[in-house]
This record gives structure tokens, C-alpha cells and sequence, in this order.
């Protein structure tokens, strides 16, 4: 009887160090993965977000002009809407969400289009509630059309701008991001916003 209560611990042992190292790997995987795909500043992407979600654009561009009673000027905007498909970060899914983007800032990243499905980082709303995609093009990862995985055909940044205090920005096209999906990049972003 003695010898099989050890040889049960030492099974569970085992199988509770192959869950752990598993765990790890996995979480490794999912980080090489995140700056594959998102850059070596992915950390700093992940954590200036006050908004990150995989969405649907429902409008794109309109011209709009916000304004903040503090600021008697209305400042010129762009107005996009979208569709939250899975929620990473300061956002519900399901919600239907409408940003206002200083219009001068909307050139810093690619153009987005009604119907496209995209993985994007947004910074808070400022106090003119603006907000945009934090680094420019940095914060946008263009998603294939059922929205789960990186398109394999990610356009290069436009111009791309660099996270404040980091010494450059994501350079071209990730190499191959085919087979990456919203849910590997969810669970790194997550962790990386826990650190």
C-alpha cells in the first residue's frame, strides 16, 4: 500500500512539473510570438494602452470637430466606429465603440476601411476625448477576415512613430505571421500589462 501512495505522489509530482514547464513554454511561445508580430516595443504597446480589442470598423473617417468647454476652439476630428469582437483591455466585447481622433494624427497610421477586422491599441482619451492608435501605425494589426488570426498579407506601417523614450519603431512587415492567432497575442498582451 506504502508503495503505491509514493508511487501516486510521485506521479502527480511529475504531472503538476509537466503542467508548470508547459505553462511556461506556452507563455514563452506566446511572447515570441507578440514581438514577432507587434515589434520589440510590444511591452510598451501593451501597457500605454488604456484600450486594446480585436474589431470590426463599422464607419470609417468622418470629419467631426471636438470640443471641450475648457477649450473655447473645436478641434478637427475624425470619427470612427467599431464593433468590439474580443475585449483585451478597457473596453466590453460586444460594445459598439465610437473614438474621436485628432484629424492631424490620422496620417501617422494606415487607413482603415468599413468591414475590416483589426487588432488595435488605443491610447486613453485625452481631455478633448481623442485618442488614437498608440505609436501610429505600431498600434494596428490588420486581421484576416474571420477576425481570429494576423492576416499573412500586413501592410506596411505608414509612418510609423516611434513610443516615446524607445530608440526606433517596428521596422517593415513581421516576418511570417501567418498562423498567429487574436489568442495567442491576448494572453501575451495580458501578461505583459500584469508585469
Amino acid at each position: 500500500m506504502r508503495a503505491s501512495r509514493r508511487v501516486l505522489v510521485v506521479s502527480l509530482a511529475c504531472l503538476s512539473n509537466f503542467c508548470l514547464s508547459s505553462f511556461v513554454t506556452a507563455q514563452q511561445s506566446d511572447q515570441a510570438v507578440a514581438e514577432r508580430v507587434l515589434g520589440p516595443q510590444w511591452k510598451q504597446l501593451s501597457r500605454r494602452a488604456g484600450m486594446i480589442f480585436a474589431g470590426t470598423v463599422l464607419t470609417a473617417a468622418t470629419q467631426t470637430a471636438a470640443t471641450d468647454r475648457a477649450v473655447p476652439v473645436a478641434t478637427p476630428a475624425v470619427q470612427l466606429s467599431f464593433r468590439v469582437d474580443e475585449a483585451i483591455a478597457g473596453v466590453k466585447r460586444g460594445q459598439v465603440l465610437s473614438i474621436h481622433e485628432w484629424a492631424g494624427a490620422w496620417s501617422m497610421h494606415r487607413p482603415m476601411s468599413k468591414g475590416q477586422h483589426i487588432l488595435i491599441f488605443l491610447y486613453p482619451p485625452s481631455r478633448l476625448g481623442l485618442t488614437s492608435p498608440v505609436g501610429g501605425s505600431l498600434g494596428q494589426v490588420a486581421l484576416d477576415p474571420s477576425g481570429k488570426n494576423v492576416s499573412e498579407y500586413m501592410q506596411k506601417p505608414a509612418a510609423a512613430v516611434s513610443l516615446r523614450n524607445e530608440p526606433s519603431a517596428r521596422p517593415h512587415v513581421p516576418v511570417d505571421a501567418r498562423n498567429v492567432s487574436v489568442v495567442q497575442l491576448e494572453r501575451a498582451i495580458r501578461s505583459a500589462r500584469e508585469e
